[in-house]
């Protein structure tokens, strides 16, 4: 249950970041509802998530999901370049998480 949250939480989070880049810099309404209330469902449910899984686990799976995931959309649908180095930073942020994470189960 705690990773379903923890995915809510993520998608949430994605939503919004996608939808302040709609936002024109908080200049147009619906994006940046969409911008606000996507990060107060995130933050709420990664609040959540945090009563039952530590904060280092928690934090490394939903900033370096969130941050691997924008970049990808970044790339695929907004148009941003899709460079050697932009994909090996991705899969870095993957790696990482990771790492934390199976450093984290001993």
């Amino acid at each position: 249950m705690v990773y379903l949250t923890l995915a809510g939480a993520i998608s949430a989070e994605i939503v919004a970041t996608i939808a302040m880049k709609y936002s024109d810099g908080f200049s147009k309404l619906w994006p940046s509802l969409g911008t606000l209330v996507g990060y107060l469902v995130a933050f709420s449910l990664l609040a959540y998530t945090l009563k039952t899984m530590p904060v280092g686990t928690a934090y490394a799976i939903w900033s370096g999901a969130g941050t691997a995931v924008v970049a990808l959309i970044g790339m695929v649908f907004l148009g941003e370049a899709a460079t050697a180095a932009r994909i090996g930073g991705v899969l870095l942020v993957i790696a990482g998480v990771m790492v934390l994470n199976l450093g984290g189960a001993h």
